[in-house]
């Protein structure tokens, strides 16, 4: 048998190329847990679509449930209310009310101030942030600053006539 010699730059490349696939290879199964741990968790997932049933709450009152860690309001709304929402399209950042509601008896606003995310309380058919004055309607859109802008419409759909999902669509 006759042994095969490799001249000294065949070497030299072979374990070049060799040298090389086996450090990208090192370097991709490095990489993987750091880009999986961008993936949302678990928890985060679990709580993505919240489902709510609208049963008990009665015209006129508000109900308050979380869903990704923050509070989101869910108002039966009045025919009154309903009236004064469509007469208006609010004041600092004009929306018409029938683009924030599926159904005009139903309003759901995440009850988070777009100014420094504090909470407002319900004061009369809107609300009111009192950490630093801004006022919303009873579509939720900013009436008075210095929140820039109105209240935000979560993702919903109704899936039955006293049942609503806050999450995916």
């Amino acid at each position: 048998m006759e042994k095969a010699n490799l001249s000294e730059g065949n070497r030299r490349d072979f374990l070049i190329k060799l040298t090389s696939v086996v450090g990208g290879a090192g370097v991709v199964a490095t990489c993987v847990p750091f880009v999986a741990s961008m993936n949302p968790s678990s928890d985060v997932l679990a709580k993505a679509e919240t489902e709510v049933d609208l049963s008990g709450i009665t015209p006129g009152t508000m109900h308050t449930i979380a869903w990704q860690g923050k509070p989101v309001f869910i108002v039966q709304r009045t025919p009154e209310q309903i009236k004064a929402a469509e007469a208006s399209n609010g004041g600092i950042d004009p929306e018409p009310d029938s683009k924030r509601v599926q159904k005009p008896e139903w309003l759901v606003v995440v009850g988070v101030c777009t100014h420094m995310g504090c909470v407002p309380n319900k004061e009369g058919p809107g609300w009111v942030c009192h950490c630093h004055g801004s006022e919303y309607d009873e579509s939720g859109r900013v009436i008075r600053g210095p929140a820039p802008k109105n209240l935000e419409v979560p993702p919903y759909h109704f899936v039955a006539e006293n049942k609503v999902v806050i999450g995916a669509t």
